[in-house]
């Protein structure tokens, strides 16, 4: 992900992102994930962000409503970093594994 981030703007960052990350969408400088996933998924998926958002140093905003998991990385007045771009795909990759599992 290094050669993404050479040279470019602040607003490519969140370009490439969300061309990277299908099923991101962007709100200001953050990035936002719904999942339909189940309590057991939910559970499984939150401890696996968890292990790679403390590695990162860094906490994503998880919460679960009636039917899906929502998800949010970033922070609303400071633009997307290369480290919560690596999360969401993590993140990706911990969703892939819960439900494919």
């Amino acid at each position: 992900m290094r050669a993404l981030f050479g040279g470019r703007t602040k607003h490519d960052y969140l370009s490439d992102a969300l061309t990277l990350l299908s099923g991101w969408t962007r709100e200001g400088e953050q990035i936002r994930r719904t999942l339909h996933i189940d309590d057991t998924q939910h559970a499984a998926l939150t401890e696996r962000v968890k292990v790679v958002a403390d590695a990162l140093h860094l906490r994503p905003e998880i919460s679960r409503r009636a039917d899906h998991t929502q998800i949010r990385v970033g922070h609303g007045h400071e633009p997307l970093s290369e480290g919560e771009v690596l999360l969401a795909a993590r993140i990706e990759d911990a969703y892939r594994a819960v439900t494919e599992g």
